[in-house]
C-alpha cells in the first residue's frame, strides 16, 4: 500500500493569526514609511518620532533614527529612552518589537518577527515577539529571529544571528549566535 506524500502547497497560503491592521491606516502607513523612513533624504528625527507615535508605536525622547529604515508596523513597537536606529535596518514587526532605553540598532540589522511553518502544507505564518532590553547592540548586519529575548547589555555581534534567548552583559557572535565572551564596561 502507497503512502500518500504531503508537500508544501504555497497556493494554499495564509497568514494564519497574523492580521496587519485597518486596511486606511496600513495603506497610509506604507506610503509614510516608503517617502519618509525608507528614503535616502535626512529627514528630521523629530519629524519621524512624530509620525511614529502618531501611528501608535511608543517612543521614548533622544532616538535617533536614520535613513533607509523600514518598519512594518508601528503600531506593534515600543521604543525606550536615547535609542538610535542605523541605516537600512528593518523592523518587520509582524509581532510586538520592544526595545529598551539606550538600545543601537547598527545598520543593515534586522528585527524578524515571523517566519513560516515548514512543517505545515500551507506554509503559514509563526509569530513570535522579539524583546531587547537596555544596554542592548545589535551589530551591523544581523538579524533577531522571532520570539527572541536580548537581554540586558547583551551585544550581538556583525553579520550574527540570534536565534535563542541571549544571557545579559554577554557577547555573542556567529550563525546560530553563540557567546564568546563576558561583556565589560570601564567609564
Amino acid at each position: 500500500m502507497e503512502t500518500a506524500v504531503l508537500r508544501s502547497d504555497l497556493s494554499k497560503f495564509n497568514t494564519g493569526d497574523y492580521k496587519s491592521g485597518p486596511k486606511a491606516k496600513v495603506i497610509i502607513w506604507y506610503l509614510i514609511n516608503y517617502f519618509i523612513f525608507n528614503s535616502s533624504l535626512p529627514w528630521p528625527y523629530a519629524l519621524k518620532v512624530k509620525l511614529l507615535r502618531g501611528f501608535g508605536a511608543r517612543v521614548g525622547n533622544g532616538l535617533v533614527i536614520k535613513t533607509n529604515v523600514r518598519i512594518k508596523n508601528p503600531w506593534r513597537l515600543s521604543i525606550g529612552k536615547n535609542c538610535w536606529i542605523g541605516e537600512s535596518v528593518w523592523i518587520d514587526n509582524l509581532a510586538d518589537v520592544n526595545m529598551g532605553d539606550n538600545v543601537c540598532l547598527s545598520q543593515g540589522s534586522m528585527l524578524l518577527t515571523g517566519n513560516h511553518n515548514y512543517s505545515h502544507t500551507d506554509f503559514t505564518y509563526r509569530l513570535g515577539s522579539i524583546h531587547i532590553e537596555d544596554g542592548v547592540w545589535i551589530g551591523a548586519k544581523s538579524i533577531v529571529c522571532p520570539g527572541v529575548i536580548c537581554k540586558s547589555h547583551s551585544i550581538l555581534t556583525v553579520n550574527s544571528v540570534a536565534c535563542k534567548n541571549m544571557d545579559p552583559w554577554n557577547i555573542y557572535s556567529g550563525n546560530p549566535a553563540s557567546p564568546v565572551r563576558e561583556r565589560k564596561m570601564y567609564r
